[in-house]
């Protein structure tokens, strides 16, 4: 057997146990009923979720940088002297493929000592990414696709949903975007206020970031390529690896934020149909 596992295969083990488990429901009469939004923060503890921090062990919440205040899925950084480029992500437990991915964000309070001028109010919502096992001690950015969010600084347009690809390539208008990060069209929401984002995703043929009703970016093909990403394993880098499914995990980037929903609708099963696809599109957006 090759030495090489891909993300993808990596992935696959879990994707038909978590398709059933979130894409439909058993009725009491036995018969198979539409599912409704999965929770994936539940508002009390961190259950479900893996907290993977440069420099630190799979599991380990460095100075409980990811916590639960006031209901609340919190990311703080009063337990650090100095950020130190200590990137963290927590991940949801189980990969998706196909679904509608809804956060509520606000950004709040002021940036950790150490942190990059550029995290100022900068985080983010990754996509189709890799496993939280499978990354290195010292691995920065799991290797993903990233919704990244952006606050205002009071002053200056400053948009959010914005595209940035740790690992990655995509399409946009059909040809291969090889930058590491692409703004969206996004009006800027300055101070501490909430914001809603959402992101479409539709295995590799369709990602989309949407704000107020709203496509604010729009690309396709996501597939494995590129650098911006530190200290990985490269048996997991393939280039040109269509990236089909993944897991999704919130990012601590040095400021602080704070999320009161994490919800997702599962689209897999409406996949092979286009005609209940769109229909369900249309119900959910």
């Amino acid at each position: 057997m090759s030495s090489i596992i891909s993300i993808r295969k990596i992935f696959l083990s879990l994707i038909t146990a978590s398709t059933f488990y979130v894409g439909c429901n058993p009725s009491q009469d036995g018969s198979i009923v539409e599912s409704r939004w999965l929770e994936l923060f539940n508002g009390e503890d961190l259950e479900g979720w893996t907290v993977k921090i440069t420099g630190h062990e799979v599991g380990e919440n460095h100075a409980e940088t990811f916590r639960v205040e006031d209901g609340f899925l919190t990311v703080s950084y009063d337990g650090y002297e100095n950020f130190d480029e200590q990137f963290g992500h927590i991940f949801y437990d189980e990969p998706f493929s196909a679904y509608l991915l809804r956060v509520e964000y606000r950004f709040i309070d002021e940036q950790a000592p150490g942190g990059e001028g550029w995290a100022y109010r900068n985080s983010g919502v990754m996509l189709h990414g890799q496993s939280a096992e499978s990354m290195g001690l010292n691995q920065d950015f799991p290797i993903s696709i990233e919704g990244q969010i952006l606050g205002g600084d009071g002053e200056n347009e400053r948009p959010t949903s914005n595209l940035c690809t740790p690992g990655t390539h995509v399409k946009v208008d059909g040809e291969l975007f090889t930058p590491h990060c692409l703004n969206s069209d996004s009006k800027t929401y300055h101070g501490d206020q909430w914001v809603t984002a959402d992101f479409l995703v539709l295995g590799d043929s369709l990602i989309e970031h949407r704000l107020e009703d709203r496509v604010v970016l729009r690309y396709t093909n996501p597939q494995i390529g590129g650098g911006n990403v530190s200290n990985h394993n490269p048996d997991l880098f393939e280039e040109g690896q269509p990236l089909t499914t993944g897991y999704i995990s919130l990012q601590s980037e040095s400021h602080p934020i704070q999320f009161r929903k994490v919800s997702l609708y599962n689209l897999e099963r409406h996949m092979g149909d286009q005609a209940a696809l769109q229909s369900k599109l249309k119900e959910l957006l």
